[in-house]
């Protein structure tokens, strides 16, 4: 893909990433992600965000502003919504490519860049609300949103024509199909576009969405006819609707989830492993949607996306050296990490010699504020007695969350 112009005057011109990396050496990327970097011209050009160096993305993105007419040269102004390295890791070489250019950021962010990058001068921090005015009817205006998701952060306005950079807001993982904007989408790619919007929500911003409410809601007073974030889509038929999605992110937080169940099950002989069975014929006899996890074996970062936007939480686990099966303390603590507060929550699972899984998992229960049905825990294998429990329980614990009991 080359430079894309979003209106007259401003282009994407990012860059499509396709690796097997983790991001932030943490989430899978089987599907990619874009890396996106925007160019806005008037009498002076400003380049907002840049890239890493990642699977040639560097070389891309130079190519990328060079096919928009403007060299590296005629940059006046580098403008940082926000000092991760995904977006920044190429200053210092745009620096030298680009020695006028004045370095726009944040006054937290100005401060990152000397410590990330070893840059002191031509460093310019903007107050919020600040106005920058490029000739010829382009003016920049930034908005300070700390903490969504690093309290540097930043959006960038161009008032003129309503475009809203966005940073890492609204953004999510998948590279861009040949596409750029979410009017192109093919109908069997739209729930791919939101599905991995979701995830990154989880994976990354879920642990501020407080801040980003209050971003929001600083916000919405701005005519904003496209969103433009630092990932994935480009969004100009209905900003509002993406604006919406991500207002009820925030809310999952709080626990003001969908009327659905995640069931993430683990086994060591395949005791328990018949109880999770059990328990899910009880929920599909209520007809609750339903998600399924074996852990080990799929990683966090889904199972985390499922959890945030579900209002029930089912956990099958077996004691382990009077404990919880370690793979589901590992998620749990990552749940924990995250702030999913406020969910419904049944647990069940096989003991051999001696329980403990129960006591470890109430105490996570109380921390995530998750209220418990009766728990069920069985010796060795589950009799048919407490199959038909299991059965049962997952029937009622359905019924609850689709009452919203």
């Amino acid at each position: 893909m080359s430079a894309i112009e979003i209106r007259p005057g401003s282009w994407w011109t990012g860059v499509n990433v396709r690796s097997h990396d983790l991001f932030e050496g943490l989430w899978p990327i089987p599907d990619g992600v874009s890396l996106n970097s925007y160019l806005v011209r008037g009498e002076k050009a400003a380049v907002i965000e840049l890239v890493r160096e990642w699977s040639g993305s560097a070389r891309t993105f130079v190519e990328q502003l060079e096919s928009t007419g403007v060299g590296c040269g005629d940059i006046r102004y580098i403008i940082l919504n926000h000092l991760e390295p995904d977006h920044t890791e190429f200053l210092n070489n745009m620096r030298r490519m680009a020695p006028n250019a004045q370095i726009i950021s944040s006054p937290k962010g100005v401060e990152m860049i000397k410590h990330l990058y070893g840059i002191e001068q031509g460093l310019r921090a903007v107050d919020d609300g600040e106005e920058l005015d490029l000739g010829a009817g382009k003016r920049l205006v930034f908005y300070h949103t700390p903490f969504v998701h690093w309290p540097e952060t930043m959006m960038t306005f161009e008032p003129d024509e309503g475009i809203l950079y966005s940073c890492d807001a609204f953004g999510g993982f998948g590279v861009l199909k040949g596409i750029l904007f979410d009017d192109e989408v093919h109908e069997s790619d739209v729930q791919f576009y939101y599905d991995e919007m979701l995830r990154y929500y989880a994976n990354i911003v879920a642990n501020f969405s407080r801040p980003v409410t209050k971003a929001l809601g600083k916000l919405k007073g701005l005519d904003v006819s496209v969103i433009a974030p630092s990932h994935g889509l480009v969004w100009r038929h209905n900003p509002a609707e993406v604006v919406a999605r991500y207002t009820k992110f925030a809310g999952y937080s709080n626990g003001e989830a969908e009327p659905a169940i995640t069931v993430v099950w683990g086994s060591m002989y395949g005791n328990t492993k018949a109880a999770a069975d059990a328990v899910m014929r009880g929920i599909a006899r209520e007809g609750v949607p339903m998600e399924v996890f074996e852990v080990p074996g799929i990683h966090e970062s889904y199972i985390l996306a499922s959890i945030f936007k579900s209002r029930g939480v089912v956990v099958g686990a077996p004691t382990y050296e009077v404990g919880l099966f370690p793979p589901m303390a590992h998620l749990l603590d990552s749940v924990a990490r995250k702030h999913m507060r406020n969910r419904k929550t049944l647990r069940f699972g096989s003991y051999g010699w001696s329980g403990g899984a129960q006591r470890e998992f109430d105490a996570l229960a109380e921390q995530l504020k998750w209220v418990q049905s009766e728990p069920l825990e069985f010796r060795g294998a589950p009799t048919h007695e407490e199959l038909h429990s299991a059965e049962e329980l997952g029937a009622a614990f359905a019924r609850s969350i689709r009452k919203g009991e």
